[in-house]
């Protein structure tokens, strides 16, 4: 996984939290800290979006645990 992709499934997860905020305590975190509807929270919620699209690749990814052990299991 390239530092990229690490740097955004962390800002992902992130979002997650806040989503899970949202839904249950109805407490939106980056509003409060960056302000209701500023520029800089629409920011912040364009760059967790970003995010999210990049860590859409590792769905498609192959795993290489899995292809690496059925190619060293032996054949009866």
């Amino acid at each position: 996984m390239s530092a990229v992709q690490r740097i955004a499934l962390v800002l992902t997860i992130i979002g997650a939290i806040n989503w899970g905020l949202i839904g249950f305590f109805n407490f939106d975190l980056v509003a409060a800290i960056f302000g209701d509807n500023s520029a800089l929270s629409r920011i912040i919620y364009g760059i967790i979006g970003i995010c999210g699209l990049i860590n859409l690749g590792l769905l498609f990814k192959p795993d290489t645990e899995s292809e690496r052990s059925a190619q060293t299991k032996p054949t009866s």
